[in-house]
This record gives C-alpha cells, sequence and structure tokens, in this order.
C-alpha cells in the first residue's frame, strides 16, 4: 500500500472517530440557567415507572422510545435529538437537563457522545443504568433463537454500542453527570455496572445505609430519587456535592 493511500485511509478513520464521539475540549454550556427536564424511559419503552418524577419535577416532560422500546437504541437516541430541538425551539431555552432511567440512561449517553447533545445539555442523570451491560443481557443473546431483542442485545456488556461509549471518556465534556443506582438491582447484573467513570455516582446503600434495598422497578418512583435528582439537577455547581436526601 502506498503512502498516499495509507495518509487517505488514516484520515478517513479518523473522520469517523471524529463523527462517533464528540470532541471533548468545547466549553461547558450555562450551568447556572435550569431548563426544561426531558425523562428517557428504559428498556420496553414504559413511561409508568417516570410519572412520578415526571410529576414532581418542574418543567418535566417523558419522551417516547422509538417503536417498542426493544429496537436500536441509536433510534431512539436520534428520537431524543429531535426530542431535544423541538423543546429548545419551543421553549426558547438555552439547553435541556436529561434523565435517562435504565436503558434510557445509555440512550442518553449515545445522544450526548455521538448525536451532539453535549452543547445542548446541561445536565444529566441516569438512574439504574447499565452503562457496562448488564449478564442478564449477555445469557439472553447467549441462549439465541430471537430470545434477545437488539436493544437486549445492545445491553450485552461485550456490545458494540457498549464498547464505543466506553471506549474512553465515559462523559463527555458539556453536561454534569450523575449516576444513581441501588447496590440490591437484580436487573442491572452486575449493580456496579451503573458506575460511570467521570460522573457522580452514588448508590441509594451510600446515601441511606447498607441494610436498605430498592429494586430496579422501584428506584425511580423511590422518595429518595427525587430529591437527589431535585437536589442535582437545582444545585448551581452541580458537582454532586449537594446531594442528600432524607431516608
Amino acid at each position: 500500500m502506498g503512502l498516499g493511500l495509507v495518509v487517505a485511509v488514516l484520515v478517513v478513520v479518523g473522520s469517523r472517530a471524529v463523527a462517533e464521539r464528540v470532541v471533548d475540549d468545547r466549553p461547558s454550556v450555562d450551568q447556572a440557567e435550569r431548563g426544561p427536564v426531558l425523562l428517557v424511559p428504559g428498556y420496553g419503552g414504559s413511561t409508568t415507572a417516570l410519572e412520578t418524577l415526571a410529576t414532581a419535577l418542574p418543567d418535566a416532560e417523558v419522551v417516547e422510545a422509538a417503536g417498542d422500546g426493544m429496537g436500536d437504541l441509536r433510534d431512539s437516541a436520534q428520537l431524543l435529538a429531535d426530542r431535544v430541538d423541538e423543546t429548545l425551539e419551543r421553549t426558547g431555552a438555552a439547553s435541556v437537563d436529561l434523565v435517562g432511567y435504565s436503558a434510557g440512561g445509555v440512550v442518553v449517553r449515545y445522544y450526548v457522545a455521538a448525536l451532539g447533545g453535549a452543547d445542548k445539555v446541561r445536565r444529566v442523570v441516569t438512574i439504574a443504568s447499565p452503562h457496562h451491560g448488564t449478564d442478564l443481557a449477555a445469557l439472553a443473546t447467549s441462549v439465541g433463537g430471537g430470545a434477545c431483542a437488539e436493544a437486549c442485545r445492545q445491553l450485552d456488556p461485550d456490545s458494540d454500542l457498549l464498547r464505543g461509549l466506553n471506549r474512553g471518556d465515559e462523559t463527555p465534556a458539556g453536561p454534569r453527570w450523575l449516576s444513581w443506582w441501588t447496590e440490591t438491582d437484580e436487573t442491572v447484573v452486575p449493580p456496579s455496572s451503573a458506575v460511570l467513570e467521570g460522573a457522580t455516582s452514588l448508590s441509594v446503600q451510600e446515601l441511606c445505609g447498607s441494610d436498605v434495598a430498592v429494586s430496579h422497578g422501584d428506584i425511580p418512583r423511590d422518595p429518595v430519587t427525587l430529591e437527589v435528582v431535585e437536589d442535582f439537577l437545582g444545585d448551581p455547581a452541580g458537582d454532586g456535592s449537594s446531594v442528600d436526601a432524607a431516608c
């Protein structure tokens, strides 16, 4: 292969890498100006688990997942991108805050990392999200025979989607990040998969005591979760230091 062809290949590959991952040296959005909150549902697309948060948080809206919520998570991220643009245009806000539950947190991460969300998002909260996959998805993938839908396969710890998101910077610059999770999660296995490098990562048990048991399905509507999310979104600094709750 000639030198010119090698250089051309490297340029193309580098261009694709830039397109897939947002450069992390851009200035952060204005952290003092709170905007609308968009809530992103998890696997299967049900919005029921987020209704409590939607009621409790000011200016909060639930975003529907693409299709039945079991297809390509990147399609849901594109739908989220469209919803963010529509919300900013409709409200005149400078940025939005995003709260992703379970697989919705992975959708949010893909939007921020690959679809330009770093310039439009002030805060990101993920709740019980399998950022590094879940062994349940790996097991279902190994069974085959249609036991695991596309979104399920993308939550396999070894999926292309997760390996891409977790290669390098897990929390691109722009938003401030909080990962809120529970050590008694039996859906995200191991539960520590929810820990996100570069984010404030905090479990229910760290805040409320090791004897507290909160399930994957209960965490988005738990009163402690409501306090934690509101504290983080309302904190001018967004560094997680003000997060507290009456357990």
